[in-house]
């Protein structure tokens, strides 16, 4: 049965993650050993709060199911562009269409609306909807960079399973976090000593 963890007991950023969002995001749903997940955006407060700290939305915003719904369906789409550029696979055109969708979704001018009372004015129509489609296409612009950019070549995957987090390597490093490198290092230690029994 998986079983879900609170966000104070998920892996700390992976590598990369501080400058590149849309490796933040990808990694925001966790899968840790024992059965265990983690999902930050879970809920529409997690998801808030998620986009807060990246300085992607205010705190306070007011997003609805709806909202955190989009940003983890980008999530996915973005996952699965990750890992066919980890892999060397063909990636999936609905995952580049999402993307792309994502980056031409905001509006570039606010809408003339008019007031009886008051007149003329511009205004988003739904300011939370503006914050949401803002933050996806500043997270699907940054896709679209990492997977473009010298970075690329630093991708991969954590060599840690069960971890399904991505990060740019630094060297020799092939782990998401120290925790995961004692794992792996532990794996192997285990291996030789009944490879030897």
């Amino acid at each position: 049965m998986e079983e879900f963890v609170t966000e104070e007991a998920a892996l700390p950023p992976a590598p990369g993650e501080a400058e590149h969002p849309s490796l933040a995001l990808a990694n925001s749903a966790v899968t840790l050993p024992g059965g265990h997940t983690a999902d930050l955006l879970g809920t529409p407060a997690q998801a808030e709060q998620w986009l807060a700290r990246r300085d992607l939305a205010p705190e306070g915003a007011g997003l609805a199911e709806v909202c955190a719904t989009q940003l983890r369906s980008l999530r996915e789409q973005v996952r699965s562009l990750l890992a066919s550029r980890v892999t060397g696979q063909p990636a999936l055109p609905a995952a580049i269409t999402a993307v792309n969708n994502a980056m031409t979704l905001v509006p570039t001018a606010s809408l003339l609306l008019w007031d009886e009372k008051t007149g003329p004015r511009r205004a988003t129509p739904h300011p939370t909807t503006a914050i949401v489609e803002h933050a996806l296409a500043a997270i699907a612009t940054d896709a679209a960079d990492l997977l473009t950019t010298p970075d690329a070549t630093r991708l991969t995957a954590c060599a840690s399973p069960p971890c399904n987090r991505f990060l740019l390597k630094h060297g020799r490093r092939q782990w998401c976090s120290t925790r995961c490198g004692d794992r792996a290092r532990a794996a192997r230690a285990y291996a030789r000593r009944t490879a030897t029994d």
